[in-house]
């Protein structure tokens, strides 16, 4: 077999049988198949598609390209949650411990962000003294201890995703949907998880801009899950405003923490996390009626079991818990400026894309991989879409370590948020469930 004689059938729109597929990513990740070899294959998949077989077995084929997690020891229903990524995005660090103060074990590796905000390693990593870096036994030993274990992923998970990816975004073949979808699963697959749940997220801070496309990458993430023996199950939520008010990493843990102690819980925040939440449940076993199961969750923050559990879960990893008991210990930025509304109407877009750009600028996110977050600096809205608000009422704040940048951002983020004399709706934030 021959790398050159599978480029040659791509190009010519021929189904790729699992053995070329199988032959491509073994030699590619050894490094017998150079870039610009598999750069030619990957653009061929891109120009001409590839079948739902075809992208099952490159899925299947990346996910076994390096080490895999075994959680069989658990002797529980794994589910294993993940987000296509937005902006103010801090669901995992509320939904997984409600889960877990309910019976369902969380065994949960993260990526670190690229882009707009930090991931959900890089917000763990803001409370001092958390340690992401378990290693397998000591990550398997705490699950079943605590029933919860959150880090970053020390294996080497699916390394041929990571190659083929890094490729993809050179030639600029990042936005095809059979890829992206292949690429989710295979790190999902190799994490060891029985039952999978994809957050899709949709609109202008999303990946998935349109619903159209949304419901095709869902459509494909599922019949993956089922070529390769995994019940999956994704849900459509709304991205075209940042979820709840915050936007930034301390910020971010900051808003998860109070939302679950109870204190502020941003309505469309909440919608996501007990949508998400209650499927959860449902996959593990542990409830089939999913309004019963968002009612046992509410109760679990309303009696402290969720926040309790997120304690326990920052004290076993090395965090510093006083930080979590009282949320002014966290680092503040330097400078906080309130923006007031310019005039009074309904507030009718707070674009996310736009809000995560200039979170970036000040310093909140990261274009390379080795670039420094600043966890301290980001923006916190006070307003969302369909809202009243009257001229000089403060709709969002900036916070920043650069005097320079948080001028900019200031007059940048009026333009963002749109104020209308119109009547406006609130966004609908569950669009669809796909299983």
């Amino acid at each position: 077999m021959r790398i050159l004689d599978i480029i040659e059938n791509k190009k010519n729109k021929k189904e790729l049988s699992k053995e070329e597929i199988q032959f491509f990513i073994k030699g590619y990740t050894s490094g017998e198949i150079t870039d610009y070899q598999a750069a030619a294959l990957i653009m061929a998949m891109y120009l001409n598609g590839m079948s739902n077989k075809e992208t099952a077995d490159l899925t299947i084929a990346m996910a076994y390209s390096g080490d895999t997690l075994d959680l069989s020891s658990l002797n529980e229903i794994i589910v294993d949650k993940h987000s296509t990524g937005g902006v103010g995005d801090k669901v995992s660090l509320i939904l997984l411990p409600i889960i877990s103060s309910l019976g369902v074990p969380v065994a949960k590796m993260s990526g670190r962000g690229l882009g707009f905000t930090g991931g959900t390693v890089d917000k763990l990593q803001s409370i001092p003294g958390y340690n992401t870096n378990l290693t397998t036994e000591e990550f398997i030993k705490q699950v079943k201890e605590i029933g919860i274990s959150m880090i970053s992923q020390t294996l080497n998970l699916a390394p041929a995703d990571k190659k083929i990816y890094a490729l993809r975004d050179s030639i600029a073949c990042v936005d095809s949907i059979s890829l992206i979808a292949s690429s989710i699963m295979s790190k999902k697959i190799a994490s060891g998880a029985q039952k999978i749940l994809i957050d899709v997220t949709v609109g202008s801070g999303a990946f998935m801009k349109n619903i159209k496309d949304a419901k095709k990458l869902a459509s494909e993430i599922i019949e993956i899950g089922k070529l390769a023996n995994r019940e999956t199950l994704c849900v459509l939520t709304n991205m075209d405003e940042p979820l709840g008010y915050a936007v930034g990493n301390n910020l971010e843990v900051i808003e998860a923490i109070n939302f679950l102690k109870g204190e502020v819980m941003p309505e469309d925040l909440k919608k996501v996390v007990l949508e998400l939440g209650a499927y959860m449940i449902k996959l593990a076993g542990k409830g089939e009626n999913l309004e019963n199961s968002k009612q046992a969750m509410l109760e679990s923050i309303n009696n402290k079991k969720a926040y309790n559990k997120f304690l326990e879960l920052v004290k076993h990893q090395g965090g510093d818990t006083s930080y979590i008991e009282n949320v002014e210990n966290f680092e503040k930025a330097k400078f906080m400026k309130p923006i007031y509304s310019e005039k009074s109407g309904n507030i009718a877009k707070i674009n996310a894309e736009e809000i995560g750009k200039l979170a970036n600028f000040l310093g909140a996110g990261r274009e390379k991989m080795e670039d420094k977050i600043d966890d301290a600096v980001g923006i916190v809205l006070s307003t969302k879409v369909g809202r009243k608000v009257q001229k000089d009422d403060v709709i969002a704040y900036i916070y920043a370590n650069d005097m320079n940048k948080l001028e900019l951002a200031s007059e940048k983020i009026k333009d963002i948020i749109k104020i209308t004399e119109d009547p406006v709706r609130k966004n609908k934030m569950i669009l669809d469930v796909i299983m």
